[in-house]
């Protein structure tokens, strides 16, 4: 959406605090033993408390009230009281939701306790790759460039960029244009950032994959090429000069 007044912009405020609030505290809850459903009810409950409604479930009927995905699980993960964390597992939570007819998006993967299968590098990689990003985007700035700087930065560092996930517009509803803001350069897109419009910015870098699948369940996605990915996502209002992150109360970097 496009910021034209400060009601909409108090509203975007207030929404991004409640996903940014929800996620901070479901990271801080998160710990070995417990199950994926724990988590999401945790999460639940504070989304409640500020009067939000989970996005993935108000849009897309999906079945839980974030998206919790672990270990080879790239995202869209379903929370369930089967899948319980183990010590060492990267783990993603991703929280959207909507709040007096506004609605933002973050998420952020982390590992569980003790980095005993060394997943760190890859978490720490996304977080500096999404705040590299966030640095360079202004009103006018080409969208694939941006593309093309997210995966520059990956390959640096030896990974890889999951092509068919991006970033995207959201204000209004869930997704809206711009959608497609890629990790990486697509050279036909001749797209330009516009200022006071707000988006959902988000990595994917990945060890081993270029695409994400769609597993049995019909919602849980996993790599083309096994591995793992990381993804961090920040919803931002675009200036002609840094953007503002809504959800910087998440702490997950910037």
């Amino acid at each position: 959406m496009s910021i034209t007044n400060e009601t909409e912009l108090t509203g975007m405020q207030q929404v991004s605090e409640a996903v940014a609030y929800t996620l901070k505290e479901m990271k801080a809850y998160a710990r070995a033993g417990m199950s994926t459903k724990e988590l999401d009810d945790y999460g639940a409950k504070i989304l409640a408390d500020f009067g939000a409604k989970s996005a993935p479930l108000l849009t897309y009927n999906f079945p839980g009230y974030t998206c919790i995905s672990v270990g080879q699980e790239f995202c869209h993960g379903i929370p369930s009281e089967n899948r319980i964390l183990q010590e060492g597992d990267l783990i993603n939570i991703d929280v959207s939701a909507e709040l007096n007819g506004y609605w933002a998006d973050n998420g952020a993967s982390f590992v569980i306790g003790v980095d005993i299968h060394q997943h760190q590098k890859l978490v720490d990689a996304s977080k500096d790759i999404l705040n590299k990003a966030i640095a360079n985007i202004k009103g006018g700035v080409k969208i694939a460039d941006i593309g093309y700087l997210m995966e520059t930065e990956a390959k640096k560092r030896g990974y890889r960029v999951i092509k068919n996930l991006a970033g995207h517009g959201v204000g209004k509803s869930l997704h809206e244009e711009p959608n497609e803001i890629l990790n990486y350069r697509n050279k036909n897109d001749q797209r330009r950032f516009r200022k006071n419009t707000v988006i959902a910015i988000e990595t994917f870098i990945s060890t081993t994959s270029t695409y994400a699948e769609e597993e049995n369940d019909g919602w849980t996605m996993t790599g083309n090429k096994s591995g793992y990915m990381a993804q961090h996502e920040h919803t931002i209002l675009i200036t002609d000069k840094k953007p503002v992150v809504l959800t910087r109360m998440n702490g997950i970097s910037y």
